[in-house]
């Protein structure tokens, strides 16, 4: 393959970031150069993605993260999944007649944790102050912020809505009734006032010690005015959704009153030199490491990184592990998910042997421990889809073609986009995050607060029997997936991807290439790449796809033409369309020092890696 590469891999010794976005990247350099940590770095890039990708994210969305400290030579994931609220059963969306749970509006809410994922990490491991930390996202929000083309056309896919119903968030995002302009500065003065409030308060109560000012941030995100505002929006707005009919919202007080984000162990496989650790299975983290426990046994390195061995063994492996994840994957304090053999090398093995020189046309769920797996209604999506209001969006952020504007059949959807950010600082210290949710096409803006809030329920099922069937108090299965790898046993890498469903596609075959092939971060990142639809969909209205992959047109038509003949149902997309990653490394050097790499993403022009 080609080792030319458009921008290169960041090689330094002081400190690396990589991100979705440029000003996250820069701003999170900042703080170290400040003399923050990773730690601070990475929250304060964190929130500056909630104002400068409002299309992906927002402060009313949702966190994992994975962190190394290397002080305490350890690594932890905290959980910033919110649950599902107390009303939210199976029983009042069955009442309503309704076999889904709606992809956009205020039914689809879950606590928004990404607040207290932030906050509990600046607490415990940063070393700043939250007032130093939210002085970035404030000023762009205040200050404005240039407009990616992105943003404006997932605007412009939604004014419709904005303008006919909700009408808080056509007066946040069509300023003078308009669709601001691509590069045109834009302030999120709502979000802004926010959190001056919230800082404001938060040194009232807590004085000048750092760690009372973040509780009570923490105290006030999740008791005090915001959800307030939250309790007051969610139980008497009525707004229209995929259901065609005007809803009110489940979220309440007390379900933000009673959750908090908690530490995590990550789960881990062993592959070669190296040890891949994810979230735990409230997360498809576990798809990740289940695709390597299969491809283990595949001897992949004896092909090129684009032949069609290759890209047949991978594809077939992920058939087989996304497989498992509809059927075995759930919040642990609620289902018994047979984690340990899923990710045994006996059961990789056996996963592998079903692996033929054609590709699979079947949803394939193992059986580990002997289980019969339960499967959800496969047409439900389509006979939904079918009687559902679509004018206005689905499930994943849509984003409308740049004018002319055309009708909602004809606009282009764009599957799956999230944010990720990577951070490793000089003392070895390792952040990675995935944010996503609350964005602008999510849910109406609330008011008092000027956010949005997610809609990540839309990821449970109804349907009796199901490890990601709804109930109260439970974390839907999300697929936010940052991931962290060991290499000799030493903390290595902090990587990531927004995708949705391709989360765990792109990551692997990044990572594949780099462990395997020797690739550098850059040249992984860069090289030809797919995805995969074999599985219903985890975003409103779920319809399944089964064996379709979709290639960047820079892929070998050779290969190309090898995976038609074996049965795949090939799509040939843009040549640069597949993968969003970000990722960051750190080995040891000279007199102790450690040599950090950096590499992102060139496809949509936005992604940047930064460092010295």
């Amino acid at each position: 393959m080609d080792s030319f590469t458009t921008r290169p891999e960041i090689v330094g010794t002081f400190g690396v970031v990589s991100s979705t976005h440029w000003l996250a990247s820069q701003t999170a350099m900042s703080i170290l150069e400040r003399g923050g940590n990773a730690f601070d770095a990475a929250v304060a890039g964190g929130f500056v993605l909630q104002v400068v990708e409002p299309h992906l994210n927002g402060p009313g969305g949702e966190v994992p993260l994975m962190l190394w400290s290397e002080k305490e030579q350890r690594m932890r994931v905290i959980c910033g999944q919110g649950c599902a609220p107390a009303l939210a059963t199976p029983e009042y969306f069955r009442k309503k007649g309704l076999g889904l749970i709606p992809g956009i509006g205020l039914l689809p809410a879950t606590v928004p944790g990404a607040w207290g994922a932030w906050m509990t990490m600046l607490r415990d491991y940063g070393s700043m102050s939250l007032s130093e930390v939210l002085a970035p996202a404030i000023g762009y929000a205040e200050k404005g912020f240039p407009l990616v083309p992105r943003v404006v056309q997932a605007i412009t896919a939604v004014q419709d809505l904005f303008r006919s119903e909700w009408h808080s968030s056509r007066d946040v995002w069509l300023p003078k009734d308009k669709v601001p302009a691509p590069g045109s500065l834009f302030q999120s003065t709502g979000i802004a006032k926010t959190y001056r409030k919230i800082i404001e308060q938060a040194e009232t109560q807590g004085g000048t010690d750092r760690v009372k000012q973040i509780e009570a941030a923490l105290d006030i995100w999740y008791r005090g005015f915001v959800a307030r505002a939250i309790d007051d929006y969610y139980t008497h707005a009525e707004i229209r959704d995929t259901t065609g009919e005007r809803n009110k919202g489940l979220l309440r007080y007390d379900d933000l009153a009673n959750w908090q984000a908690t530490y995590d162990e990550p789960i881990t496989v062993e592959f070669g030199r190296y040890t891949v650790a994810k979230c735990g299975v409230w997360s498809q983290g576990a798809t990740f490491l289940q695709q390597l426990t299969i491809l283990r046994n595949a001897e992949l390195q004896k092909h090129a990184p684009d032949s069609f061995e290759f890209v047949h063994h991978v594809a077939e492996a992920a058939k087989l592990a996304l497989a498992d994840r509809m059927v075995w994957l759930g919040d642990p304090d609620f289902v018994d998910v047979p984690l340990a053999t899923m990710l045994s090398t006996d059961y990789g093995k056996q996963r592998f042997a079903q692996i033929a020189a054609l590709a699979s046309k079947d949803l394939r769920p193992g059986q580990p421990d002997g289980r019969q797996p339960a499967m959800p209604d496969l047409d439900l999506g389509e006979r939904i889809l079918a009687i559902s209001d679509t004018r206005y969006g689905i499930g994943e952020p849509t984003f409308a073609a740049l004018p002319p504007v055309r009708e909602w059949a004809d606009k282009e959807i764009f599957v799956g986009d999230t944010c990720h950010l990577s951070v490793i600082d000089q003392q070895g210290n390792m952040v990675s995050s995935t944010p996503s949710g609350g964005w602008l096409s999510s849910s109406p803006v609330i008011p008092e607060l000027g956010f949005s809030i997610n809609t990540r329920l839309q990821m449970t099922w109804i349907d009796e029997g199901l490890a990601s069937q709804l109930q109260p108090g439970k974390r839907p299965t999300t697929t936010l997936s940052p991931s962290m790898a060991l290499r000799d046993g030493k903390p290595y890498m902090a990587f990531g991807t927004p995708g949705g469903d391709q989360q765990d596609q792109w990551t692997l075959i990044f990572f594949l290439r780099h462990a395997l092939y020797g690739m550098n971060l850059q040249e992984a990142i860069e090289a030809p790449s797919w995805h995969l639809d074999h599985y219903p969909s985890s975003f409103w209205p779920r319809t399944t796809t089964l064996n379709k992959i979709t290639l960047e047109a820079r892929m070998p038509e050779a290969t190309i033409e090898q995976l038609k003949q074996a049965g795949h149902d090939v799509k040939v997309g843009a040549a640069w369309s597949e993968g969003r990653i970000s990722a960051c490394t750190r080995e040891p050097g000279l007199n102790g020092q450690l040599v950090l790499r950096a590499g992102a993403n060139p496809r949509g022009m936005q992604g940047y890696a930064v460092g010295r």
